[in-house]
């Protein structure tokens, strides 16, 4: 077992293994809501000038609502070229624009078709709607009183890896953060205000039973996080300050599995980054504080999605005698 101190507290932790089912000593470290309407006021058209330029009139088709609904895919492209092309202004900017489009709403899918993205969310909500919404009247009546989540789950922006899905939460059940490589960050009032505001929110006022980090097989963050340099000269605007997060992980991997091949190495550090975030949670004073009152527990957790298996493991928090925290990570661990 050993034992590593992390933003003042004494940590000591087990996790998985990177090689085997059985477990392995590992050192612990330590929004935005958009919704669809039914507006009749159409979008505009961002215009090429400069935010502060003065007001120009902005492009509003008047039929917009009535027509562009049941216009084809062709007829509503060729529709937006000639709205553009009337305007001389930005035909040469417009005409790359609608290009870049074309080209993108022109993807075909796995049946040969050109695949219609607006297509697909109308055709995803009239599922969701009629064969959840509508058949679980009571669970929405209910979710429209509030929310009570007993979860709070950090998890990757990894579109393979849905928790809602793999986990088949129902919603109400979990209050979800995700971000590239499911990161939490040591706490921090101004550099990372969105995940702390996240995590203050489900401790404080959803009171929230859990917080459950989860990594994965395959993540591109992780394989980042391995692979950029970190001497001072950057590629990203903004992912290699994000993932260096989990620097600490990065460091106990290459030192523990020096030589492996580099898909071994991440995953070991897909899981060892789950650490690192369960350690950064204890530099926040309300999750110690519940962690102490014990309504509050911390897990790890990490999906494979190539082999279809999960794996859990949880933390039990403490108060030696001497007030120093140590942590076990050795209460709870399954995989299926």
């Amino acid at each position: 077992m050993s034992t590593a101190s992390i933003n003042g507290w004494y940590l000591t932790s087990t996790s998985p293994s990177c090689h085997s089912s059985s477990l392995r000593r590992a050192t612990l470290r330590p929004s935005i809501v958009a919704s669809l309407n039914s507006s009749p006021s159409p979008p505009t058209l961002i215009r090429n000038h400069p935010v502060l330029a003065a007001p120009t009139p902005l492009l509003t088709p008047s039929n917009w609502s009535e027509d562009m609904g049941n216009k084809s895919y062709e007829e509503a492209i060729e529709a937006l070229k000639k709205l553009l092309s009337e305007k001389g202004e930005l035909k040469a900017a417009a005409a790359a624009k609608v290009d870049q489009i074309t080209a993108e709403l022109k993807t075909t899918s796995a049946d040969g078709k050109p695949f219609d993205s607006v297509e697909r969310l109308k055709e995803g909500f009239i599922y969701f709607k009629r064969e959840k919404y509508e058949k679980n009247p009571s669970l929405y009546a209910e979710l429209a009183k509030g929310q009570s989540p007993k979860y709070m789950i950090v998890a990757c922006s990894d579109s393979r890896v849905c928790p809602s899905h793999v986990l088949d939460m129902q919603p109400g059940e979990a209050f979800v953060v995700r971000n590239v490589a499911n990161m939490v960050p040591p706490y921090d009032q101004t550099k990372y205000s969105g995940t702390g505001s996240a995590i203050e929110y489900a401790v404080l006022h959803l009171k929230v039973k859990e917080i459950v980090v989860i990594g994965h097989s395959a993540c591109g963050g992780i394989k980042g996080l391995m692979s950029f340099p970190f001497d001072g000269t950057t590629s990203t605007d903004f992912i290699e300050d994000w993932v260096k997060i989990g620097m600490p992980a990065k460091t106990k991997v290459l030192a523990e599995n020096r030589g492996e091949p580099m898909g071994v190495q991440c995953t070991c550090c897909e899981k060892e980054a789950v650490n690192v975030s369960l350690g950064n949670l204890l530099s926040y004073p309300f999750v110690r504080d519940g962690l102490v009152k014990k309504t509050l527990a911390l897990k790890g957790g990490y999906y494979d999605f190539i082999k279809g298996t999960f794996e859990l493991w949880s933390l039990q928090f403490e108060l030696s005698k001497s007030v120093s925290v140590k942590d076990v990570a050795t209460i709870l661990h399954w995989k299926l």
